[in-house]
């Protein structure tokens, strides 16, 4: 059977934020969870394992291991209860040209809560790293990604669709601003939680705001550190951030890694606060929006289109299609031509095989090779690749008196 390139995924079409965090998958938890797939399944040749905020998926090429084979894998590495039940929260596919298609329109930004969301190319980026760190590249994913980034690169370049800003990061600072005076809303108290791109996100897009009055923190107070210098802002002791120590903050916006119900408590208000969680597991226990003067959004609510954008990207949408269709018709144009290429790959080492077992003295190599080439062209010509072994001999004899006559 041949090899086929195919997926699993949850995402924000699919389930809800508390459900698919159960599913997000840490930097720490990639390498178990490849180490675990490969080791279950031998003929797994390429993963790919794509977690961002708002999905995560596992793309893989194999020849016999199934998509829901792989889905069983995860929900064990999970601990989940009951998968049976769960398992209609993921879309899937075992067929190259669905999965293909399913990849270009997650990178492309179309799938994208955010829709049109830019911040998924350098995911896909840095996944791709992490498979070719781990020699998990596989040809069918190789050439996927690299029509990814083709993609991205078309759409950036022959339309509007990445026009204006679609960050969730550019989102929440537009939250803030929208969420208090427009005369109090540049010195309000605001803490950044965490180190990660999101909170870089944070940093690059308050130029457009200009809020003043920031802080940071995170478990490495180094990282802390170096963002704070970098943005010229002040650093907060994690120590307070563990024991719920917000009473000065006006803002708190915290996209922390692996730090579930990091924030339970907030102590009586006499003041409007509002609380953004970023996070995958949420880092916000959620009863906190019950509070009086507590604004609480977390990724879902957080991800509403940005007015001045959708109209842009809605129009270049057909475009962005066209491309996606494009790239798409170029790829399956590369997949059925690879197993000619497997064919003719095979063909010559058979013919380069019986010309170093052809005489008792061994021909030269560069003979070999002039001999194998020739014969190779004549069965293209001829469409003869699939010949008999008795063809092939006979082609091998001509060519080598045609060798002799020339010595």
């Amino acid at each position: 059977m041949n090899k086929s390139f195919r997926y699993i995924s949850i995402s924000h079409n699919t389930a809800s934020t508390l459900q698919r965090e159960k599913y997000h998958i840490s930097e720490e938890e990639k390498v178990a969870l490849t180490t675990l797939i490969c080791d279950s399944f031998n003929d797994i040749s390429g993963l790919f394992i794509l977690a961002t905020c708002n999905r995560t998926e596992v793309y893989f090429e194999a020849t016999n291991t199934t998509s829901n084979a792989v889905l069983d894998v995860l929900m064990n590495f999970k601990s989940v209860t009951n998968p049976e039940a769960e398992k209609p929260l993921f879309n899937s596919s075992n067929d190259t040209k669905d999965s293909i298609k399913h990849l270009l329109e997650v990178s492309s930004g179309l799938a994208s809560l955010v829709f049109g969301d830019a911040e998924i190319i350098s995911q896909i980026k840095k996944a791709h790293q992490f498979s070719m760190a781990h020699k998990l590249q596989g040809s069918l994913l190789e050439r996927a990604l690299q029509a990814v980034f083709k993609t991205h690169k078309r759409i950036s370049n022959e339309t509007d669709f990445r026009d204006g800003t679609t960050s969730v990061a550019y989102k929440s600072l537009k939250v803030i601003r929208q969420s208090f005076d427009s005369a109090s809303v540049k010195s309000k108290k605001i803490l950044f939680i965490g180190a990660g791109d999101i909170v870089k996100q944070l940093f690059k897009y308050n130029s457009k705001f200009n809020f003043t009055n920031i802080y940071i923190a995170n478990r490495s107070e180094e990282k802390a550190i170096i963002l704070s210098q970098t943005n010229k802002c002040k650093t907060y002791p994690w120590a307070n951030v563990l024991s719920n120590n917000f009473d000065d903050f006006d803002v708190i916006i915290s996209a922390a890694s692996n730090c579930p119900n990091l924030i339970n408590t907030i102590n009586p208000l006499i003041k409007k606060t509002l609380l953004i969680d970023l996070a995958v597991p949420c880092n916000i226990n959620k009863e906190l929006a019950k509070q009086n003067d507590i604004i609480f959004h977390d990724l879902d609510s957080i991800s509403v289109e940005l007015e001045e954008t959708k109209e842009n990207r809605l129009a270049a949408t057909n475009e962005v299609n066209t491309i996606i269709f494009e790239e798409i018709n170029s790829y399956n144009e590369w997949l059925e031509g690879a197993s000619l290429r497997a064919l003719l790959a095979a063909c010559k080492i058979n013919l380069n095989n019986k010309l170093q077992n052809y005489f008792d003295t061994p021909l030269e190599e560069s003979e070999i090779n002039l001999v194998t080439n020739q014969v190779m062209k004549k069965l293209i010509v001829n469409n003869q690749i699939s010949a008999s072994s008795k063809v092939i001999d006979s082609l091998i004899s001509q060519e080598i008196s045609l060798l002799n006559l020339k010595q």
